[in-house]
């Protein structure tokens, strides 16, 4: 029988899942609706006035994505989901009344746009990181396929139904279908009866939390290059998004019908390529998924430079869907893959950052090549970049999953101190001495390099390794930690089972037996922190 994580459908099994991706699947198709008749009422314009509507669709993401990350792992994911859900609901009612009144100019077009974008933003990292409470870990690839599935659908739906909608009753319509969708998510997310969770030990602040989000990326190189995978992918790929509309209306001489049904087609495209993922991974493999799908759509811009039919236009739109939806699944799924719990939304949220500020940034750009050296040249130069991408994953490609568990562990025991430390006191310094086995010495450093990375993840400002200039087989390790509370928060809730298991393989390498001597030191610069009197067995009692 086949395993349930093999089946591309296996998530919809989940009740809140299948909830969720119902409902999303209607928001979704009311955000493409109303991407249409925004785009399609800035038409008539400058090329870069049309391309910054999905600059002000991105934006937000770059400016507020980190912050709503630090509140996805602070606070009720739930919570903050049906807040977002809410705050957009509010801003496309006002969106919807002013194109009935015959209200909306451009820049409050685009203002309101950017509003609805910072509703995305609060709402990206915690929908991203809910994702592995509703599915088991090895579905999550088929999750993200389901999640790309559901925003191909809605692509392939939305702007058919909005440019006929535009072009039949108007713009305010469609804009009062999107701002309805919004109702569903609510509904489902109100009655989702989700487990209470732990909360992160001690109170960080935003920027606090911010910086250990970023730390964790940083020391995490597996994240990092699934990072770098989407920078060498989105600038190109962004070309699509951004000149589609001048493309069917400068060269095809299409209405605002037409730009929906080749929207259509790329989204078809895309769910057609959710049937052949399952066999596209087994074999080409991750990395072979990222280099096809950047050819692909290399392919999609050079014909959509050079072709004047509408029908050639869809036929090549529809391979740029499968890829895709290849692409982002691949990279979505790998960045979920690593992280653990306690800093997935900030994780997620660089990713977000990367992969829409990408789009933002780089969609003015287009607009003003497309207004410059013209339309084709545009398109030409975004096939360039991403047949760079494509070649580019046979040096940078992504890393294998193999030995990573990001399950919590809370193996370290509590560290026996004769006084109890204030949460903010610190620095605290660290420090674990090591008697190596004779003949380990190498494995043993080389195998502290990988721990290092692992102490700075977790919250160590500084590391080393120091080897005993008289003893050669004594190691001491020092890391120093901001506070107390960040050392009780390695303790309790950041550690992985993957760390543990980088500590279990460089304990086997110390002489038999021995286990390491650890000391917790707190900043006495200023005078002791705590005068002790010992007891005959040893132990100590604290003194102010």
């Amino acid at each position: 029988m086949k395993p349930a994580g093999a089946s591309a459908w296996a998530p919809l099994a989940s009740g809140v899942f299948r909830a969720l991706w119902i409902a999303q699947l209607v928001s979704n198709t009311g955000t493409w609706m109303q991407t249409v008749g925004a785009q399609w009422i800035l038409v008539g314009h400058s090329a870069a006035l049309v391309t910054l509507v999905q600059t002000a669709s991105s934006l937000p993401v770059v400016l507020l994505a980190l912050p709503s990350g630090v509140l996805a792992d602070r606070y009720d994911r739930r919570s903050v989901l049906v807040a977002a859900q809410l705050a957009m609901l509010a801003v496309a009612t006002v969106l919807t009344v002013c194109a009935f009144e015959d209200a909306l100019s451009a820049p409050l077009l685009l203002c309101l746009t950017f509003l609805l974008g910072c509703g995305t933003a609060l709402m990206g990292p915690a929908w991203q990181a809910v994702q592995p409470e509703l599915v088991e870990h090895d579905q999550l690839g088929a999750a993200a396929a389901l999640g790309a599935v559901n925003m191909n659908l809605a692509r392939a739906v939305g702007p058919a139904l909005g440019g006929a909608l535009v072009a039949a009753a108007g713009a305010g319509w469609v804009f009062a279908f999107n701002a309805v969708s919004y109702l569903g998510i609510t509904v489902v997310l109100l009655r989702w009866e989700r487990p209470r969770e732990q909360r992160p030990v001690g109170g960080e602040t935003l920027l606090a939390a911010v910086h250990a989000g970023r730390r964790y990326v940083w020391h995490a190189p597996g994240v990092r290059r699934v990072l770098l995978r989407t920078v060498l992918f989105i600038p190109g790929g962004a070309a699509l998004w951004s000149l589609l509309p001048l493309v069917a209306s400068h060269s095809l001489g299409l209405g605002s019908g037409g730009y929906g049904l080749l929207l259509g087609a790329v989204g078809l495209g895309a769910v057609s390529g959710a049937f052949a993922l399952p066999v596209l991974r087994r074999v080409l493999g991750a990395n072979g998924i990222l280099a096809a799908g950047a050819a692909l759509f290399a392919a999609t811009l050079a014909v959509l430079a050079v072709t004047r039919s509408p029908w050639m236009a869809a036929a090549a739109l529809l391979p740029a869907g499968l890829a895709w939806i290849g692409v982002l699944s691949t990279l979505n799924a790998a960045v979920q893959q690593r992280l653990p719990g306690w800093v997935r939304a900030r994780g997620l949220a660089f990713y977000l950052v990367v992969f829409q500020g990408g789009q933002a940034l780089t969609a003015p750009l287009w607009g003003a090549l497309a207004d410059g050296p013209g339309l084709a040249v545009a398109l030409l130069t975004g096939a360039g970049l991403l047949l760079a991408a494509a070649v580019s994953v046979r040096r940078w490609p992504l890393r294998g999953t193999d030995g990573i568990d990001p399950t919590l562990s809370d193996h370290w025991p509590s560290p026996p101190l004769v006084f109890v430390p204030g949460p903010a006191d610190g620095p605290v310094l660290v420090s674990l001495t090591y008697r190596v086995a004779p003949g380990e010495r190498a494995a043993f450093t080389d195998c502290m390099r990988q721990l290092a990375r692992s102490r700075r993840r977790t919250g160590a400002l500084t590391w080393g390794l120091y080897q005993d200039g008289r003893d050669p087989g004594r190691f001491t390790e020092n890391y120093l930690v901001a506070s107390w509370s960040e050392h009780l928060a390695q303790h309790h809730s950041r550690l992985t089972a993957t760390d543990r298991t980088v500590e279990e393989r460089a304990r086997r390498l110390l002489a038999p037996g021995t286990s390491p001597e650890v000391m917790h030191a707190f900043d006495a610069s200023a005078g002791p922190v705590v005068t002790v009197t010992a007891d005959r067995e040893g132990a100590g009692t604290a003194e102010p």
